[in-house]
C-alpha cells in the first residue's frame, strides 16, 4: 500500500478525484508486485508536503482497478500521469530520483512559459 498521505483514487472515483479537480493532480499508477512502486510511493508522500494547496498526488492500484489504467493506456509501472483541468499534460513512465521529480511535480502547476 503506498504512503496513507497520498490520495487514493479508484475506477469509481477517478472523475470526481482527478478530472474534477481545481487543482493540478499527479496520479501514480502502482500494483504490489512491482519492485519500484514502493520506494516511488514513498518519495511522493515525502514531497507532498511541499505541494500542499499546489496540487494533489494521487495513487492508483491497477490490480484493483483496471479500468481507468486500460483508458488511459497505462503499459508500465509505476506510471506518473499529470493532469491539469481533466488533461495528461505529462506522463513519466518508470521511478526516478527524488530530485526529478520535486522539479516535475513543481513544473506540473506553473504556467507553460516558451524557455
Amino acid at each position: 500500500m503506498p504512503e496513507d498521505s497520498l490520495t487514493a483514487v479508484t475506477d469509481e472515483t477517478f472523475a470526481e478525484l482527478v478530472l474534477g479537480n481545481r487543482l493540478p493532480v499527479v496520479v501514480d499508477f502502482w500494483a504490489e508486485w512491482c519492485p519500484p512502486c514502493g520506494p516511488l510511493a514513498k518519495t511522493l508522500a515525502g514531497l507532498a508536503g511541499e505541494f500542499t494547496g499546489k496540487l494533489v498526488i494521487a495513487t492508483l492500484n491497477m490490480d484493483e482497478n483496471p479500468v481507468t489504467g486500460r483508458a488511459y493506456r497505462v503499459m508500465s509501472l509505476p506510471t506518473l500521469m499529470f493532469f491539469q483541468r481533466g488533461v495528461v499534460v505529462h506522463t513519466i513512465v518508470g521511478s526516478r530520483p527524488r530530485s526529478q521529480l520535486r522539479q516535475a511535480l513543481a513544473g506540473s502547476f506553473e504556467a507553460y512559459a516558451n524557455r
